[in-house]
């Protein structure tokens, strides 16, 4: 089973975790690459929650951690922080960790249904017990739907296009398959921008069935709420669009005062909840090197005031 590379894990470790005794929150714990060395800078008093919707990344990392007190792992997304608060009785975090990138596992494993380099049941969903596939959207929306959903989250220039095929398709056969999307865009796209194209595409798919740019943004909103004074949130993200909603959430919790220009005494009442760390972290030449899949990562650190 070909695992995760853990992206800038130093880095992200070192600047999330900041008391030995601290109660931390890994969002996406995937196969336990962060989680572990989070569990190493701990002490016996502290405790790490984590979350995964992938049914095979939960019963990994609880058969993995199943001996460390320390940790418990629930199967589901990280938007449900402030639920698993109340159930582990715990009133704030010192740390909250997101890595937003799909695993290794996901993206080489024909079963799961990430992957377009073979064929395999065009799916894309996280956790496949909920919610519609990437198969349904082709076969039900509209072309202007699909358009919009290429364009939108895979920032797709040729979405219109690829939508009218994908229509033109599904009336002589219904989508089932990776390899029909792939034969498609193949079709109409210049050879040498195959795979940026592809990869484009899925992941336009892959963020819209999993509804992921809203769930981040509930994510955001609630670990703000659940950080301790001096607990620090950090967040790997791999592309513009989670990106951006990353470095625009810490922006405005940065700010004491959102009344426009020229107001002559603040009236908004906008408290300062963030302070910006560090500038936005990449990777060094050595880890992309050994790891291609770090290229476009980016950390983002904030700690609570």
């Amino acid at each position: 089973m070909s695992f995760h590379t853990p992206v800038l894990l130093k880095e992200s470790i070192d600047y999330l975790v900041t008391k030995k005794n601290g109660i931390y929150f890994d969002g996406t714990a995937g196969f336990g690459g962060h989680s572990e060395e989070i569990l190493k800078k701990i002490n016996g008093n502290g405790k790490l929650i984590a979350t995964d919707k992938d049914f095979k990344a939960f019963e990994y990392c609880k058969e993995k951690f199943k001996s460390d007190k320390r940790f418990s792992i629930y199967r589901t997304s990280f938007t449900d922080i402030d639920s698993i608060s109340k159930i582990e009785f715990i009133d704030g975090f010192d740390g909250i960790f997101a890595d937003l990138g799909v695993s290794s596992f996901q993206l080489d494993s024909a079963e799961a249904g990430f992957t377009f380099r073979e064929d395999a049941p065009l799916d894309l969903r996280m956790n496949i017990e909920k919610g519609i596939t990437a198969s349904d959207v082709l076969n039900k929306y509209s072309q202007e739907e699909i358009t919009k959903i290429l364009f939108d989250y895979g920032e797709e220039k040729n979405a219109r296009m690829i939508a009218q095929k994908i229509i033109n398709f599904r009336t002589m056969e219904k989508f089932s398959r990776t390899s029909q999307l792939r034969k498609i865009i193949e079709q109409i796209t210049p050879q040498r921008f195959h795979t940026k194209t592809l990869s484009r595409v899925f992941q336009a798919l892959r963020i819209f069935v999993n509804n992921e740019l809203d769930e981040l943004k509930i994510f955001l909103d609630k670990s703000v709420a659940l950080l301790k004074p001096g607990g620090r949130i950090v967040v790997l993200t791999y592309h513009s669009l989670e990106d951006r909603i990353v470095k625009e959430k810490i922006r405005y919790e940065s700010l004491d005062c959102i009344c426009p220009p020229g107001t002559p005494i603040c009236i908004c009442n906008k408290e300062q909840r963030l302070r910006k760390i560090t500038k936005a972290l990449t990777p060094s030449e050595f880890e992309i090197k050994n790891n291609r899949r770090a290229r476009s990562a980016k950390m983002r650190v904030a700690e609570k005031v």
